[in-house]
């Protein structure tokens, strides 16, 4: 019976994407196939329409480009100021994205989605701006035209032979809430254009002349409406995914299974320059097939050795790739249809694109290895694998530099990778070295042997300095040994034709070796990069996992970032009040602002990312799963590593770490916090217990007696008044328990209990303590049995009277005469006990008889007996302030026996003592 159900994860993740949409602001693209078809038109006839409906409509900013109709729209609409940027002598008006955010409308113009902000701004680009806008929640409204879209600027540039530089990434496009398609004929558009509707009469001539051909109008159109029917269609998906998921909607959840797609699409990143148009053309067709889509580029021993401006170049394609939704990845290895149709097989892909490689030329075309192109060996070793080739779009635009590096006076000037000179002097000395060597030894070995000698030269200069110092040394050896060591010696020629045989695979096996060699040295070096991030994740997550407090998370963070990449590095966290919290000597460089954006936007910004591009710092949020715990700041050794797919999974491992660990910590100090409020209600309650029974019971009696000396006779004044004074000593005993609590706990917290010691008679304060306990003990006999061999004991005799005190109320309290008071001296301690012989201890406190000393503790919950808790907590206060200890047990023959122990030093003599 099939199950009907919705599955309770898909409606989990529905609502929890629909709570964050709600929160998000609307995005609608007014899109058309040029400049000229009315989108702005269309787009203020519409705010008009708004704003009368009572709406608040917001102008950003609107380019008319001198049209009257379309100035005429802006009448009764609110405009806001454009921000005023000073660059290179000139003044800027642009967008003034933070009075947006402060205003916050509830429907914001934003015209030409695809310009390039001046420098200085927030972002590089309008789009991200807009996309700031809607994070908001602000509904934002804006124009695009399709050759505007990324994916299609090699095609639009192959199609008018214009290149466009202002782009705009695809997904802005896929994740609009509403597209709006401004559409005209190519006709009526080029007699818009005519008429001086479109551009100024200079600029609408030459628009004629070029962009602005029917030819090029209605290509440009047809890309627009299957573009735009593409994002109609995924609307329709989308529609169709959530009602096969409702219950009772006649469809079921079988119709979902008419859109699943099987694999996913992997660009083959390559050296070439068209590696853009091949990403351009994985990224438009993975939004038609709605699959999801990859990136990658092999790094072989080879392209290693390229030069710095065409690995700049490879790292922008991937930057351009991952703005376009793919997840990029550097690979490394000597096969790259290896490593691909591996990589293809990891990922689930189940088409490949891959730019057209140029035909061979001249002697090329008989080398072997142009006999086995790569679509062919990548369809050897993938059978299954559909293999797509992209055309090259030379009027494709060319990739921006990174500013990570130095820019260069010549845009087509390629940087030639630098040779390693000394390497090459090595194999020459190398080389030098044997034959001189050989030569005394040339009477005593045979040629063979010379030969092994050659190649071991061979060998070793292939380890230590590579490829081409080895190919050197190979060169140089087959040329030693000939001229050297073959008959005839010291010439070129040789007298038997075999040895020409033994100098080509001398060399061949030379330059074989060394390419061995080489390919074991890279492949060292790869596994050596792979052994050194996992080595960094593993001590920073082991390091992190013993860090009990936030100051240890910041510094083992920081220590870890920067020992991986090098530079500067800084892990921020918040305060109280939820604001980073700053560093009180900024490095240089350093901007705070950029900080707390990147904080509180929860994106990265600065260096290497789309958003202020210029600091030079990075900026990475700290992403906890419950929230963004501070921001990671670095300022690598070496920039352009951030734009390295693997370093920037790196980086963005290393900061969920760290946030992990600081979210771990916070939570520890919230169960810390809550023990502590749990304590302390715990003791108050306590408190409010015993001061509600103890404390009440002698004020009941105090007012009680004081009312009755109204109506007793005289006579019986004297019994009222010893009632009366009886009482006030019970609650003045209780009123001093607690204030001597409060005093010895405040002191000992502090680490300022102030005792006087001073050298003390034992006889003197025990009796001097039974006198004090007498109202108290009543009729009770009290024993003493001290020692005749006392010696004088420095203590603080006050608070040790109060020890004593406390134990016979409570010997007095809880137990039965006779009560026993002994002092003896041992060796280096004072003893001093107090015992009864009542029933002892309670049973439920054998075994844990320290519980006894605690706040608010008595042997008997509910118990007749005055009293709230405090007066052997007090004692042990007391004994802990001196150095010593208390303990209780019962004693053999009957009752609770308590023993104090203090550290004690022999007394001086008589006349020091009197000093």
């Amino acid at each position: 019976m099939h199950d009907a159900r919705p599955d309770p994860d898909a409606l989990i993740a529905q609502l929890r994407n629909d709570e964050a949409r709600a929160l998000r602001g609307k995005l609608r693209i007014y899109f058309g196939a040029s400049a000229g078809v009315g989108k702005t038109w269309a787009m203020l006839s519409a705010a008009q329409r708004e704003r009368t409906a009572g709406r608040d409509v917001l102008i950003g900013v609107v380019e008319t480009h001198g049209r009257s109709e379309t100035a005429a729209l802006l009448a009764g609409l609110d405009t806001l100021p454009l921000r005023e940027l000073a660059y290179r002598g000139r003044t800027l008006a642009e967008f003034d994205l933070d009075a947006a955010l402060l205003r916050k409308p509830a429907v914001l113009l934003v015209d030409e989605l695809a310009h390039t902000n001046a420098p200085g701004s927030r972002h590089a680009k309008r789009w991200q701006d807009v996309q700031e806008l809607l994070a908001a929640g602000i509904e934002v409204w804006s124009a695009l035209n399709v050759q505007h879209l990324e994916s299609l600027n090699g095609t639009v540039g192959a199609i008018t032979g214009v290149r466009v530089h202002e782009t705009v990434p695809d997904t802005v496009l896929d994740e609009a809430d509403e597209v709006v398609l401004v559409d005209v004929t190519p006709d009526e558009l080029t007699a818009r254009l005519a008429a001086g509707k479109v551009y100024l009469p200079q600029q609408a001539e030459r628009a004629a002349q070029n962009f602005f051909r029917k030819g090029n109008l209605i290509a440009l159109r047809e890309i627009a409406l299957r573009r735009t029917a593409e994002h109609v269609e995924d609307d329709v998906r989308g529609w169709r995914v959530e009602q096969s998921g409702a219950v009772g909607n006649g469809q079921g959840g079988a119709s979902l299974q008419a859109w699943n797609t099987s694999g996913a699409i992997l660009a083959c990143v390559g050296p070439h320059e068209g590696a853009a148009q091949t990403v351009r053309t994985a990224a438009r067709l993975a939004g038609q097939l709605n699959v999801r889509w990859h990136a990658a580029y092999v790094e072989t021993p080879r392209l290693q050795r390229l030069a710095a401006a065409e690995r700049d170049r490879i790292l922008a394609v991937l930057k351009l790739a991952e703005e376009l939704g793919a997840a990029t990845a550097v690979l490394t290895g000597a096969d790259v249809a290896e490593q691909l149709s591996e990589q293809a097989r990891r990922l689930n892909c189940a088409t490949l694109v891959m730019g057209r490689s140029e035909p061979a030329r001249g002697w090329r075309r008989w080398w072997p290895a142009a006999a086995v192109p790569l679509p062919r060996a990548l369809a050897q070793r993938a059978p299954a694998l559909d293999i797509l080739e992209v055309g090259r779009a030379d009027s494709a635009r060319r990739l921006a530099r990174t500013p990570l590096n130095t820019p260069r006076a010549d845009d087509d000037d390629h940087e030639k990778a630098p040779i390693h000179w000394p390497g090459y002097a090595w194999a020459t000395a190398t080389s030098v070295a044997l034959t001189l060597l050989c030569t005394p030894l040339a009477s005593v070995l045979e040629l063979s042997n010379i030969v092994m000698l050659f190649l071991l030269g061979v060998v070793g200069v292939a380890m230590r300095f590579g490829r081409g110092p080895s190919a050197l040394a190979a060169l140089l050896n087959v040329a030693a040994f000939d001229y050297f060591f073959v008959p005839p010696r010291l010439s070129f020629a040789v007298s038997d034709v075999q040895y020409v045989l033994t100098f080509a695979i001398m060399l061949g096996v030379g330059l074989l070796v060394g390419q061995l060699t080489a390919g074991l040295r890279f492949a060292a070096g790869v596994s050596t990069s792979r052994e050194r991030r996992a080595r960094s994740l593993f001590e920073l997550t082991r390091e992190l996992s013993a860090a009990l407090e936030s100051t240890q998370v910041v510094t083992l963070g920081a220590a870890a970032v920067q020992g991986h990449f090098g530079g500067h590095a800084l892990v921020l966290v918040t305060d109280a009040a939820d604001q980073l919290v700053l560093p009180k000597e900024p490095p240089e460089g350093f901007d705070a602002q950029v900080a707390d954006w990147a904080f509180r936007h929860g994106q990265p910004a600065g260096l290497a990312t789309a958003t202020l591009a210029a600091q030079p710092w990075h900026y990475v949020p700290l992403k906890a799963p419950m929230r963004v715990r501070g921001v990671l700041a670095l300022s690598p050794a070496q920039p352009r590593w951030l734009l390295i797919p693997e370093q920037a999974q790196q980086l963005d491992t290393l900061a969920r770490q760290i946030a992990i660990a600081l979210e771990r910590v916070h939570y520890v100090e919230v169960a810390q916090q809550a023990v502590v409020e749990m304590e302390s209600e715990r003791l108050r309650n306590a408190l409010l217990g015993a001061i509600s029974h103890d404390v009440r019971t002698p004020l009941t009696a105090l007012i009680a007696l004081a009312e009755s000396l109204q109506t007793l006779p005289a006579e019986e004044h004297g019994n009222a008044a010893r009632a009366i004074v009886a009482q006030a000593h019970e609650l003045h005993a209780l009123v001093n328990n607690l204030l001597d609590m409060a005093r010895l706990e405040s002191g000992i917290a502090g680490g300022a209990v102030n005792l006087r010691r001073d050298w003390q008679s034992v006889e003197e304060v025990v009796g001097s303590s039974i006198r004090a306990a007498r109202t108290s003990l009543g009729d009770a006999v009290v024993q003493t049995a001290l020692a005749a061999d006392l010696p004088l004991v420095e203590f603080d005799a006050v608070l040790i009277e109060r020890v004593l005190v406390n134990l016979l109320e409570n010997a007095t309290k809880y137990g039965a005469p006779s009560i026993v008071v002994g002092a003896r001296a041992e060796p280096g301690t004072l003893v001093l006990t107090v015992r009864d012989h009542g029933p002892g201890l309670p049973a439920a406190l054998l075994g844990h008889e320290q519980k006894l000393f605690d706040k608010f503790t008595r042997g008997e919950a509910e118990s007749a007996t005055p009293g709230v808790g405090l007066g052997l907590a007090i004692c042990r206060a007391v004994v802990s302030a001196h150095g010593g200890e208390i303990t209780a047990a019962n004693a053999r023959d009957g009752g609770a026996e308590f023993t104090v122990s203090l550290p004690r030093r022999e007394p001086p003599e008589p006349a020091e003592a009197q000093l």
